[in-house]
């Protein structure tokens, strides 16, 4: 038996319950609705100089076994969420997430150095 996908009322019914936030920047998590959902890796996003002003190539680590590369020639308003857009003939939509406490962003807290690291030393009182 054939299921049919219908990605629109997947998207509708995903924007009422998921954390989704209104940016895509390199560090993100995406959801991806195409055939299925999965999820992926914002790698890179660079500008596709090749084509006028407005397109991107958006590079994601997709996280599947194995995880797999791809990099998509996607305009801002198809990699933010914004719409849905068609690869290959079929429908697809990526919106990134918005996990409470995440921040790809944050800075790492740097480890402490030898020198820092030293064990307190005891003062002998006579």
């Amino acid at each position: 038996m054939e299921h049919d996908f219908d990605v629109e009322k997947i998207v509708r019914d995903l924007r009422n319950i998921m954390p989704f936030k209104d940016t895509t920047v390199p560090g993100d998590i995406v959801l991806v609705v195409a055939d299925h959902l999965l999820y992926a890796v914002v790698s890179n996003i660079e500008r596709d100089i090749a084509k006028r002003d407005g397109w991107w190539h958006l590079t994601l680590q997709l996280l599947t076994v194995p995880p797999k590369q791809v990099v998509w020639t996607l305009r801002e308003p198809q990699f933010t969420g914004q719409e849905i857009f068609t690869m290959g003939g079929e429908k697809r939509f990526v919106k990134a997430m918005a996990f409470e406490g995440w921040s790809p962003h944050v800075d790492k807290p740097t480890l402490p150095t030898k020198k820092a690291a030293k064990r307190p030393v005891l003062k002998v009182v006579k």
